[in-house]
């Protein structure tokens, strides 16, 4: 039996669970340093020209990074990194070196000056082409001009049987593909 739920800042818990990524974008000012945000809300825009979306709070540290920089790295994470991305989740790049901080190691891109992450399985690299605050977040859609992964997680582009990304349930839960159920973090 369906009943109706009161609208809450928490009714998008039931278009859960989301894949969970970690967006990294180089903070240009001195003393320049790589900056991650983890994200849930995020989605292919367009096939040609090759488009993704991610979305983004103004108040967070990476949304004035991203708009500086116009350009940014989408990086799919494994579950055996969840709490890293659950840290960098939870944590401001205002106040911390997220790669200090965890066990996370920047690697050079192809194309963009953002790092990608080593521990990661696969990475968009995007140049921003355009941002639109839609009601208390901002959309960025940023053409993706490089794309690289780890063989080991794919077959003909397809996420085999067995690997395990992370998505997030709402409230500090995530899970993944196969794994013996959810976990909460603190």
């Amino acid at each position: 039996m369906k009943k109706a739920i009161e609208l809450s800042n928490k009714w998008m818990y039931y278009t859960f669970p989301k894949l969970t990524v970690l967006v990294t974008v180089e903070d240009k000012s001195p003393p320049s340093k790589p900056n991650i945000i983890t994200i849930a809300w995020h989605s292919p825009v367009s096939l040609t020209p090759p488009q993704y979306g991610i979305s983004i709070d103004p108040r967070r540290y990476s949304h004035d990074l991203i708009t500086s920089a116009g350009e940014f790295v989408v990086n799919f994470a494994g579950f055996d990194i969840v709490d890293d991305m659950h840290f960098c989740g939870r944590r401001s790049g205002r106040k911390y070196d997220k790669f200090s901080d965890t066990n996370l190691t920047p690697e050079k891109a192809q194309v963009v000056n953002a790092p990608l992450i080593k521990e990661c399985y696969a990475h968009l690299e995007c140049k921003l082409v355009d941002k639109h605050l839609y009601g208390d977040h901002t959309w960025f859609v940023g053409e993706v001009v490089a794309v690289s992964a780890n063989e080991d997680w794919f077959e003909d582009g397809v996420l085999k049987t067995g690997q395990q990304p992370i998505y997030y349930l709402g409230n500090n839960i995530y899970n993944s593909l196969g794994t013996d159920g959810p976990r909460e973090k603190k």
